[in-house]
């Protein structure tokens, strides 16, 4: 039986047209897109429906009738920070060169309720194929949790997701970190602190990369400072830092939290790169125009997304991104304990030859 019809102020979706006739919103597609698999009888009743209520097919309906071919949703907890910005990027310049439409939804947290919500959007044929920035935990939960049948590739930094063989792309954390450390080693620097960001953990590649090139150098291997998102907590770690002579070398998990600490080394009285050598990683716009130009690790989240894209829609091969690249600018030098300071590298805008290239993970899916 036929619900009866509402006015609405807004213009009436294809939910509301299969809310009023009864039947699946994937009927109404159906239905609009001619398929030959509906009841001839089921047929006629939606078209009545759909002319009283004056309904006009948009690009959303057009994308379901093309199954999950037209349209892409990213999935993303954060949509401000440089690395998953500029992830998403890549996904919309990758996207609208291949005329595919996308969409975006935040996973606000990664407690299970937000989980499945994330999912359950996705779930809808009208949202595409799907990426996953997972960059954290609630990334990384939504990958695991989406059924089979939904197409998805994750970006990650972290080298691949244990739980889960989905596609991943990502790009490798632990030469970046390592890069990162052996600069600082190589000037003549004891040892090198690191102050982590909240998607590390103990395991991941990025403290990998940090503790093996100490380890490898025989160098002592200090105790991890973690700093929240909030550059306060960052701050307050660089605190600690300046507040020890004996701390020459910090590297930081990423350019928010170098600068947050270079503040608190300026407020100790603590001179960088003179007393202090600083290293950052993502090389944000604005790195190269600090006082000193941050020392950084290049990484090309932009091709990520774009990687991305290509393998949602079957390019053949990986679309190409640059790998990890250490860029070395100011807020590094030999320190004043080692003969010859003031030589050694320090050269602003030199950079490294490029290591392995980033990496994609494929699987069935």
């Amino acid at each position: 039986m036929t619900r009866p019809l509402r006015k609405n102020t807004r213009p009436p979706s294809i939910r509301d047209v299969a809310a009023a006739a009864g039947v699946s919103y994937q009927t109404v597609s159906r239905v609009l897109n001619d398929s030959p698999n509906v009841n001839p009888g089921t047929r006629r009743h939606v078209r009545d429906v759909i002319d009283q209520m004056d309904y006009r097919p948009n690009r959303a309906a057009r994308a379901l009738g093309l199954g999950r071919t037209g349209a892409i949703t990213v999935l993303t907890t954060d949509t401000m920070r440089y690395g998953y910005a500029s992830t998403l990027q890549g996904v919309e310049e990758a996207a609208r060169q291949n005329g595919l439409a996308v969409g975006v939804r935040v996973v606000e947290s990664d407690r299970s309720a937000d989980i499945r919500q994330a999912v359950d959007y996705v779930s809808d044929p009208t949202a595409g194929s799907v990426v996953v920035i997972a960059f954290d935990s609630a990334g990384a939960a939504v990958v695991r949790a989406l059924p089979p049948t939904i197409p998805v590739v994750a970006a990650t930094e972290a080298g691949g997701l244990p739980g889960t063989s989905r596609s991943m792309i990502y790009l490798d954390e632990r030469p970046a970190a390592a890069q990162a450390t052996e600069h600082l080693l190589a000037l003549g620097h004891r040892t090198v602190h690191h102050v982590a960001i909240p998607s590390e953990t103990g395991t991941s590649a990025r403290q990998a990369g940090w503790r093996e090139a100490l380890r490898e150098a025989g160098a002592p291997v200090p105790r991890v400072l973690r700093a929240g998102w909030d550059p306060h907590s960052a701050y307050l770690a660089g605190r600690r830092l300046a507040a020890d002579a004996a701390v020459t070398a910090i590297f930081c998990g990423n350019d928010d939290t170098a600068l947050a600490v270079r503040r608190a080394l300026h407020e100790a009285g603590r001179d960088v790169p003179a007393e202090v050598s600083l290293v950052g990683l993502d090389d944000v716009p604005g790195a190269a125009y600090w006082t000193p130009a941050l020392t950084t690790v290049r990484m090309d989240f932009v091709g990520l997304g774009r990687a991305c894209v290509a393998e949602l829609i079957g390019a053949g091969t990986p679309a190409p991104f640059a790998p990890p690249r250490l860029v070395v600018r100011e807020s590094t030098a030999v320190p004043r304990h080692v003969p010859g300071s003031g030589a050694g590298l320090r050269a602003a805008g030199r950079t490294t030859p490029r290591p392995s290239p980033g990496r994609l993970s494929r699987s069935s899916r």
